[in-house]
């Protein structure tokens, strides 16, 4: 057995390491209700009375059989070679930031070694490199990088989600998967209506999600459904008449930032229009 070293405490686990719990900064406790089904997913979302109560429901989510095999295996036995000496976190990447945002990023789901290795939103990867040195120059985070989860990151009126919950294998979802981790999503937007002026979708795939999940709420969405397109922008009416904005970016994925179709300045204009 060789002995790891956690990326946060430095206390020292067993090989090999199962996806962990006990986390620091784990959301869910012992009692913590676990979705093994969408109906599950469903009741468990509209139950949760806080982002605190939803973040700890989704850590747990068990829901897509095919997710949870493939994240849990990334974390065991297929970790990246210069990650090989830390454990990964190997569950559903809750969301992070403030609690009472004014402006709600989604994202597409977590990385395989980003997320799924450190358990925050973003981090730990290049995509993270780039979402956060971009919300630290607009004034949202603490700093402006995001490499574990204990390295101090807080944001301030901003929270950042995403429309699936779990690594997925190479990186696409499945519609069905989709759809089930939507009431995470329904919540979230739910959750943070009150005080939200605008939302941010990375990718047309955080796109369409944050629509559907605006229209599963009972919000106007214009028709024909608004098109995805880099610094896209339409009005959202809650149920209540309180119009949200949502804008749109291009993904912060390598295949974009690498090649530039993606640049710090297309990405700093869009998040300034928040």
């Amino acid at each position: 057995m060789t002995a790891l070293a956690h990326p946060v405490t430095g206390q020292l686990f067993e090989s090999p390491v199962p996806p962990c719990t006990g986390w620091p900064g784990d959301p869910a406790a012992a009692l913590t209700l676990v979705a093994r089904t969408s109906k599950q997913v469903e009741r468990l979302a509209g139950q949760a009375q806080s982002v605190a109560e939803l973040d700890a429901a989704v850590s747990v989510c068990r829901a897509c059989p095919r997710l949870v095999r493939w994240r849990e295996t990334v974390a065991t036995e297929g970790k990246r070679a210069s990650f090989a000496d830390q454990p990964y976190w190997g569950r559903p990447g809750p969301g992070f930031g403030d609690p009472e945002p004014a402006v709600l990023i989604v994202g597409l789901a977590p990385a395989a070694n980003g997320t799924n290795r450190t358990g925050r939103m973003f981090t730990g990867d290049r995509s993270g490199d780039w979402i956060y040195a971009a919300l630290h120059r607009a004034g949202f985070a603490s700093q402006s990088t995001s490499s574990h989860s204990g390295d101090g990151q807080t944001l301030t009126g901003a929270r950042i989600v995403a429309a699936v919950r779990c690594a997925p294998p190479a990186n696409k979802p499945t519609p069905t998967e989709r759809d089930t981790c939507g009431h995470w999503l329904d919540r979230d937007l739910a959750l943070a209506a009150p005080g939200l002026r605008s939302m941010l979708a990375l990718g047309a795939f955080g796109w369409d999600a944050t629509l559907a999940s605006a229209r599963r709420l009972g919000w106007q969405v214009p028709r024909p459904k608004p098109r995805f397109t880099h610094g896209a922008e339409t009005s959202l009416v809650t149920s209540w008449d309180r119009p949200i904005r949502l804008l749109g970016s291009y993904h912060v994925s390598q295949q974009n930032t690498f090649t530039g179709r993606l640049t710090e300045a297309m990405l700093d204009e869009v998040l300034a229009r928040l």
